[in-house]
């Protein structure tokens, strides 16, 4: 009886092993967010993390570098205290600045300075409406801003609308531009003749020359025909010629030939002239543009050369200022405020470009200087304004 027992015994143990153990359905994994998972937006030390965007390869390069030695020279001004600087190659399309975006939100950066391009700008506006970080951009394409994307660049409408303004102070009640057939051409005459009617003044001539050609006479001829058909008796003409070298010598050139008397008419510039050497054209001595007072840039021009041993970019000022700005967000609080209402303050921001301003929709202003070439040199003959209750541009 026992023995039979115990064979049951074994026989249930030996049925009891051969079952296979019942296991539970494993649960399907976590779906994945639909964008890049930010880290920290603050290191081990406290420091906020902000991302520089620029293009550090292809043919803007050498812009890039010089843009990014800026950085760290304010990086280094302001202390490093409330700020670590991280660059990432933007490099010269939409698609790669995506890239370094979305880089820059993986790694936790609380805000985003660069990139340089237009295009690349309007590239992350989805992004950041998406909830990324906000860009504060290099870009002086006004079309490119929007909120959350603000363009910090010089942009050209505002330097037409100063020296204009300060024309017309002058007693010039007449205008006149000569431009070429590009979109900077067709957006200055747009911003000279807006300007102009804001200040009661008159266009009375508008001529746009080929691009490509070395010879606008014909053009210039009839340019010159428009500004004497008033007589000397309405005063001087104030022309705008908004032409970068070295397409400006031969567009001064026609307009000498066409027999432009410079004694009845003013010639008037934009941002393009503020280059060194400008003053080797003799038909511009005496000529007014807008541009940030050079006074300050000197001395950070004479910084920059001393820490790097060669120029920096004309550029290389933006990301400078830039942050510079980051800084002072980040010691707003604790962690830093890099809200779309701290970027957008009204007060504005002191750099070496002079004082400016982010505005909600991502445009930004200037306090900007008129200044007048005098051969190998060129003066202020307007001063910035130093904050913007003293401005009405």
């Amino acid at each position: 009886m026992r023995s039979l027992l115990a064979l049951a015994t074994t026989a249930l143990l030996l049925a009891a092993c051969s079952e296979r153990p019942q296991t539970s359905t494993p649960l399907p994994p976590p779906p994945k967010p639909a964008g890049p998972q930010a880290g920290s937006p603050t290191t081990a030390s406290g420091k906020a993390r902000i991302a520089l965007l620029l293009p550090l390869s292809g043919r803007s390069a050498p812009i890039g570098r010089s843009m990014q030695q800026a950085a760290e020279m304010a990086l280094f001004d302001s202390g490093g205290r409330d700020i670590a600087l991280a660059s990432y190659d933007s490099g010269e399309t939409a698609d790669a600045a995506v890239q370094a975006y979305n880089k820059a939100r993986q790694d936790g950066c609380a805000l985003v300075l660069g990139p340089l391009f237009g295009p690349s700008a309007s590239a992350l506006a989805p992004l950041v409406r998406q909830g990324g970080a906000n860009v504060i951009a290099f870009s002086n394409d006004e079309k490119a801003a929007q909120p959350g994307v603000w363009v910090m660049g010089i942009a050209a409408p505002p330097q037409v609308r100063r020296v204009v303004d300060y024309a017309v102070s002058q007693g010039i009640k007449r205008f006149a531009v000569f431009a070429p057939s590009t979109v900077y051409g067709n957006q200055m005459t747009s911003a000279l003749q807006e300007a102009a009617a804001q200040r009661g003044a008159t266009v009375v001539g508008t001529e746009m020359f080929d691009p490509q050609s070395l010879d606008m006479t014909a053009a210039a001829k009839r340019l010159v025909a428009d500004t004497t058909a008033g007589g000397s008796s309405d005063g001087k003409v104030a022309v705008l010629v908004p032409v970068a070298p070295p397409q400006l010598s031969a567009t001064l050139a026609s307009l000498s030939a066409a027999g432009i008397d410079t004694g009845k008419v003013q010639l008037i510039g934009t941002g393009v002239w503020d280059v060194s050497g400008i003053g080797a054209q003799p038909a511009l001595r005496g000529a007014w543009y807008a541009a940030p007072d050079p006074s300050k840039r000197a001395d950070f021009e004479r910084r920059f050369v001393s820490t790097y041993g060669n120029p920096p970019s004309r550029l290389a000022t933006l990301s400078y200022d830039a942050v510079e700005l980051a800084a002072q967000l980040a010691r707003a609080k604790p962690g830093g405020d890099f809200s779309a209402e701290a970027i957008a303050t009204p007060a504005g921001w002191a750099g070496v470009d002079g004082v400016f301003r982010l505005l909600p929709d991502g445009r930004s202003e200037r306090a900007l200087a008129v200044i007048e070439i005098q051969g190998d040199r060129s003066t202020v003959i307007s001063p910035a304004p130093t904050s913007f209750r003293s401005t009405t541009n």
